[in-house]
């Protein structure tokens, strides 16, 4: 189903409007056998078989998402993301009423509700900020029923044969330990660790392209140090802390090295700065 033809569908006579999917100019620059790991995961192998739900779970920064998205774009199919959170409830992953006129309601599909009608690939990041409840909305999609449920709208609705699903799950304590039954259901775990320095050097340098040999050299020895130390900095900071490095040095007419301390403080806080040197 084309996404730039059709915004609604009607089914069981109740008019539903849906999500717009999502494109992103990422790709996955770590190990390859994770990104083969997530696509054999969504393979059908017979007329009996059914495709799995993986999750993707690592320390936060370490390219979940990307690696999903590449994943889901490598198979031509619309991409969807819903992004959990620890108030997400049944109602907002699925179907929720919004007044469209003083008399009138319409209902509109969730993101991950318009890839189960249309057969496109839903990621729900950081899923286990969500709570056991709104999982359990969600159980019956992840099994061999293959349905949701929408008590606002009064409708059941059955998966498209092309529907694909992955969650991305964050390694922090600010998260729900999430149920047998839930976890049965998210197979495989796929485990990302933090990138090898060559990973984190590609990462950068692709992102980065402004960045000198230097300054991502400096980078990468930074983050290979914090990960061996436990410290939770990431890529994705390295990434922000550069690219403010560059802002402050082309405000002052300066190189972007001049700045990369004073970057990495503003970005990672102070103690960062006592990783940098011997």
């Amino acid at each position: 189903m084309s996404s730039t033809a059709v915004r609604s569908v009607t089914l069981e006579g109740v008019r539903l409007e849906l999500a717009w999917p999502v494109k992103l100019e990422v790709a996955w620059t770590g190990r390859p056998d994770l990104l083969r790991q997530v696509q054999a995961a969504w393979m059908v192998v017979d007329p009996t078989d059914l495709p799995l739900a993986p999750r993707v779970i690592g320390p936060p920064g370490t390219g979940k998402t990307t690696l999903a998205y590449t994943a889901a774009a490598a198979r031509g199919q619309d991409v969807y993301f819903f992004q959990a959170t620890m108030d997400t409830r049944p109602e907002d992953l699925i179907v929720q009423p919004v007044l469209a006129g003083a008399n009138e309601l319409k209902y509109v599909a969730s993101s991950l509700l318009t890839a189960v009608i249309t057969g496109g690939v839903c990621i729900l990041d950081e899923g286990n900020r969500m709570s056991e409840k709104a999982w359990a909305s969600l159980a019956p999609l992840f099994d061999h029923r293959r349905y949701v449920e929408s008590a606002v709208a009064g409708l059941r609705l059955h998966a498209h044969t092309d529907f694909r699903f992955c969650t991305t799950m964050n390694e922090d304590a600010s998260t729900f330990d999430l149920p047998e039954y839930i976890h049965s259901r998210l197979q495989p775990q796929i485990q990302i660790d933090w990138p090898t320095g060559e990973e984190e050097l590609a990462i950068l340098a692709g992102q980065l392209p402004f960045a000198g040999r230097q300054a991502l050299g400096r980078m990468v020895e930074f983050l290979q140090k914090a990960h061996r130390m436990g410290s939770p900095w990431s890529v994705r900071d390295g990434i922000s802390a550069l690219r403010y490095a560059a802002k402050l040095g082309k405000l002052e007419n300066r190189d972007l090295d001049d700045f990369f301390e004073t970057a990495l403080r503003h970005v990672c806080g102070p103690e960062a700065t006592d990783l940098l040197g011997d």
